[in-house]
């Protein structure tokens, strides 16, 4: 299940998912890819997690489940 997490360690996640990046976009935010798909991360703010809402609609738009994402 995931949970708020920190900008750094979601971006660990999805390397062993296989993703690469992140990758600076046109606009303000940062992505990371995984074959033909592209999912933006979010930008840091200051000591904050990204709150487990965001993170459920990451997740979501990459189409990973709650259960790989636990084993990644």
């Amino acid at each position: 299940m995931p949970s708020a997490i920190s900008r750094r360690n979601l971006i660990k996640k999805f390397k062993s998912l296989g993703y690469t990046g992140p990758y600076s976009g046109k606009k303000k935010h940062q992505f990371m890819t995984k074959g033909s798909q592209k999912i933006r991360i979010p930008n840091p703010h200051g000591s904050q997690d990204i709150s487990i809402d965001l993170v459920k609609e990451i997740l979501k738009q990459a189409d990973i489940s709650n259960e790989d994402w636990d084993n990644a």
